[in-house]
């Protein structure tokens, strides 16, 4: 099953998943809409030609939804309940934080149960990069690119407010990649008014455009720092305009990257089950696949690197 916000690159981690389980003779259910769907036991079984012709599509072909019954006990009992009167030996869920601690749960209850990281904030540990990240920085970047083009033409400048929750990576990659004079962050907060010293500097320097990447977990978002620029639009320079880039993110088509990347796992995560390791998280660390256990996993959060943040700054100059 796929859970929590969909990814890039989920339907091809189903894909895998799928056909590798298959190719071992086992039997595959679909499970639809998350953890509501396991509770609802509104499951479909999965033939390869189920699949085929998903790789590149965006988004999941099972659903996603979040249940908060799922966190009480009984709502525990109820989806174990469901697949073991299905005949079910086993689980993968696809997903990110909070889909992965569903897992832990279900692991601690002593069900097998191996999770797939899937997520566009890479916040995960465990796993380098998640399905869908790849694909959410180039669709964000490809905006910021096209933002510099108009800036440079009116001499403005843009802040752009970027997905990501409380992680800061996508603003951090698409900052440095799209050469961001300023990047702020949950994890690296910038204050207003040095982001206004920073664009007056820029703008004083002789710069046509200049770029602010915000998350949108940062405790001084895109709208929070337009109202100071408002106050103090003299120490800028440069006109400016927001732009926030909402769920647009995270519906674009898969690059190669993240289906190469979800179908390593899904066929990973079959592999484990095969092997009688479960109640863990397969991922990608150096290039190689990867386990974590569940329990390692849960309730922490990957940090974004600080030194690439210095360098931007830098470099921004």
């Amino acid at each position: 099953m796929t859970s929590g916000g969909d990814a890039p690159g989920m339907n091809a981690a189903v894909r895998a998943a799928t056909r590798a389980a298959l190719a071992r003779g086992w039997e595959v259910y679909g499970i639809r809409n998350g953890f509501t769907g396991l509770l609802a036991n509104t499951m479909d079984l999965l033939h390869a030609r189920d699949v085929g012709g998903i790789i590149q599509r965006g988004g999941t072909v099972l659903g996603s939804a979040r249940s908060s019954e799922f966190q009480e006990e009984a709502g525990l009992n109820r989806a174990l309940s469901n697949v073991r009167r299905r005949g079910i030996d086993a689980l993968i869920v696809i997903g990110g934080n909070g889909s992965q601690a569903g897992s832990n749960r279900i692991a601690q209850a002593g069900f097998p149960i191996v999770g797939i990281a899937s997520t566009i904030d890479n916040d995960l540990l465990g796993t380098d990069v998640s399905i869908g990240v790849d694909t959410a920085v180039n669709i964000t970047l490809e905006s910021i690119d096209r933002l510099r083009t108009t800036g440079s033409s009116h001499q403005r400048a843009f802040l752009v407010e970027t997905m990501g929750r409380n992680c800061g990576y996508i603003a951090l990659m698409t900052g440095i990649a799209g050469g961001a004079e300023v990047i702020a962050t949950p994890e690296f907060e910038v204050e207003p008014q040095e982001v206004a010293q920073r664009l007056g500097d820029a703008y004083r320097r002789g710069k046509t455009h200049a770029l602010v990447v915000v998350a949108e977990g940062a405790k001084h978002g895109a709208q929070a720092m337009m109202r100071h620029f408002a106050e103090h639009r003299d120490t800028i320079g440069f006109g400016l305009r927001v732009t926030t880039l909402g769920h647009v993110v995270r519906g674009g088509v898969p690059t190669a990257a993240d289906r190469v990347l979800a179908t390593r796992l899904g066929a990973a995560a079959v592999d484990h089950l095969a092997l009688d390791k479960s109640g863990v998280l397969v991922g990608l660390l150096s290039n190689e696949i990867a386990a974590t256990p569940l329990a390692d996993v849960v309730g922490k959060t990957k940090p974004i690197d600080g030194a690439l943040l210095e360098m931007a700054r830098v470099l921004a100059h």
